[in-house]
C-alpha cells in the first residue's frame, strides 16, 4: 500500500511539492518511530561519523578509545554492530539501517547501560532525516570526494547533505584540515569546541614521523603545539593515520586520559573487509578491501604498492545502480597503480555487469595500459586466476565487496564474502598442489 501510494505522489505532484511532501513524511516518521520506542536517543552520548571514506575505521577507533577509558559503548558501523562488547557483522547491506532498526539499536544500547554510542552518518541517511531528533554529541568529518553523484548529482549537493550533520550544532567538531572541501565545512560552530586533524601544520592536532610497516603504522602527533603523542596502531596506510588521527582528536576533546587514547588505538587489530589479510601457505600476501571510491582505491593502491616487493595484482570492479562517472576514473588508477588487473564483477543490483565492466574497461584503456588487464566476468574465477598468476612476495588485492556477505545480482541476493571464497580457492591450490607432488 505504502509502494502503491508513493507512486500516485511522484506521478501526480509538482517536482518541488513531491520534495517537500516527501520531507515531511520522512520527518514524520522518524518522530514517530522514536516515539514507539520510547524516545532511546535520549540519554545517550552520540558521536556521529561522517564523510565519504574513513567512516568505519574512524568510528572503530573511537570505540576503542572508549572502551579503554572504562566507558560501555555501542557501536553501528558499515562492517560492524556491537552493543557493549558482543560483536557480529553487518550483514544488513546497509550503513545506516531503516529508521525502526536504528532507535531498535538505541533502545538496545540503553537497556545495556551503555553510555556512549558511535555510528556512521551517511549523506542518504541525514537527507532522509534519520537522525532528526537523535541529540548528537559530537560530529567527525573525516574527507569528502566524489561519490553518490547518482543520488546528489553534484558535489556541493552532496556537500550540503553532509553539512546537514553539522547544522545540528552538535557540542564538538573535528575536522580533516587536509580534506579538499575543509573550508566549507569549518564554516560550521560547535556548541563547546572545534579541532581539526592532519598532515597541514595549521591542523591543531598535526600528525608527523608517519612510519609505514607491513602490518602496522606508526605516527606522532602534535596537539595544540604542546601534547605530543607516539600512537601504534596494526592498521597500515597514511589513510589510517588519518583515521586515527580524527578519532584520537576527538577523544582528547572529550577529555581522555593520553594513555588510553594511545593503548585504544593499539587495541584496534582488525576491521572485517578494510584491508583484511588472508593467511595462506602460497607465499603472498591476499588482502580484502571494501575499497569502492576513485579516492579509497587510490590510496589502498598507493599504499600496497609501499609494503609490495614483487608485484601488486588487483581484483576489482564497480558496482551497479551507482554513481557511474566514477567507474573510469577508477579504471585507470588501477592501470597507472597496479602491475596485474583482474577485472571482474561485483554487485551489478538491477544493471548489466557487462555495461558496467565497459565503463571501467574505458579508463584503463585511456591509459594505453589495457595489456595489464584480464576480464573475467566470474569473480571466484577472476579471484582463483588471480592468486594462481601470483608468486612470492605478490600482493593480490581484491576490492569492492570487503566485509559483505552477499552479492546482489539481477536483483537475487547471492551469499557471497570474499574472504571466505579467498579461503576456499587457497585450499583447492593447496590440493592441487599436493596431487602435483604425489
Amino acid at each position: 500500500m505504502k509502494n502503491k501510494l508513493v507512486k500516485i505522489a511522484r506521478k501526480t505532484l509538482p517536482k518541488g511539492a513531491l520534495k517537500n511532501t516527501e520531507n515531511a513524511y520522512r520527518i514524520t516518521r522518524t518522530k514517530m518511530v522514536s516515539l514507539r520506542y520510547g524516545n532511546p536517543a535520549r540519554g545517550l552520548r552520540i558521536i556521529a561519523v561522517t564523510g565519504t571514506n574513513g567512516k568505519t575505521t574512524t568510528a572503530c577507533y573511537i570505540n576503542e578509545i572508549l572502551k579503554e577509558a572504562g566507558f560501555k559503548t555501542a557501536l553501528f558501523t558499515t562492517a560492524v554492530i556491537e552493543i557493549a562488547g558482543q560483536e557480529k557483522l553487518n550483514d544488513l547491506n546497509a550503513t545506516v539501517p531503516t529508521v525502526a532498526k536504528l532507535f531498535r539499536f538505541f533502545r538496545a544500547a540503553r537497556r545495556k547501560g551503555v553510555e556512549y554510542v558511535i555510528l556512521e552518518a551517511t549523506s542518504h541517511a541525514l537527507c532522509q532525516h534519520k537522525f532528526d531528533g537523535v541529540p548528537i554529541e559530537a560530529a567527525v568529518m573525516t574527507n569528502l570526494t566524489q561519490d553518490h553523484l547518482d543520488y546528489h548529482k553534484t558535489m556541493k549537493q552532496y556537500a550540503a547533505a553532509k553539512a546537514k550533520l553539522f547544522e545540528k550544532k552538535p557540542k564538538y567538531i573535528v575536522l580533516n584540515c587536509d580534506d579538499a572541501w575543509f573550508d566549507y565545512f569549518n564554516q560550521f560552530t560547535a556548541r563547546e569546541q572545534k579541532m581539526t586533524y592532519g598532515m597541514n601544520p595549521e591542523a591543531e592536532a598535526h600528525i608527523t614521523h608517519v612510519k609505514l610497516y607491513k602490518k602496522g603504522t606508526e605516527a606522532s602527533l602534535l596537539i595544540d603545539h604542546q601534547t605530543h603523542l607516539e600512537l601504534a596502531t596494526n592498521l597500515p596506510g597514511e589513510f589510517n593515520v588519518m583515521n586515527m588521527s580524527a578519532a584520537v582528536s576527538l577523544a582528547y576533546l572529550l577529555g581522555i586520559k593520553l594513555e588510553d587514547i594511545q593503548e585504544g588505538v593499539a587495541n584496534l587489530e582488525v576491521i572485517p573487509g578494510r584491508f583484511e589479510r588472508v593467511d595462506n601457505k602460497l607465499g603472498i600476501d591476499i588482502i580484502v578491501d571494501y575499497a569502492h571510491t576513485p579516492d579509497a582505491l587510490e590510496k589502498l593502491l598507493k599504499t600496497t604498492q609501499k609494503i609490495t616487493k614483487g608485484r601488486l595484482i588487483l581484483v576489482f570492479g564497480a558496482c551497479g545502480d551507482r554513481d557511474q562517472s566514477k567507474r573510469p576514473i577508477m579504471g585507470e588508477l588501477a592501470a597507472n597503480l597496479a602491475d596485474r588487473i583482474f577485472l571482474t564483477d561485483e554487485e551489478s543490483y538491477n544493471e548489466d555487469p557487462d555495461e558496467i565492466r565497459a565503463m571501467v574497461r574505458q579508463g584503463i584503456e585511456k591509459t594505453k595500459k589495457s595489456h595489464k588487464m584480464t576480464e573475467v566476468a566470474d569473480r571466484r574465477q577472476a579471484i582463483s586466476q588471480a592468486l594462481q598468476t601470483a608468486a612470492r612476495g605478490d600482493t593480490v588485492l581484491i576490492t569492492g565487496m570487503g566485509h559483505e556477505q552477499y552479492r546482489i545480482v539481477n536483483g537475487k541476493r547471492i551469499p557471497w564474502n570474499d574472504k571466505a571464497v579467498v579461503s576456499e580457492i587457497i585450499a583447492e591450490i593447496g590440493q592441487e598442489n599436493r596431487k602435483i607432488s604425489l
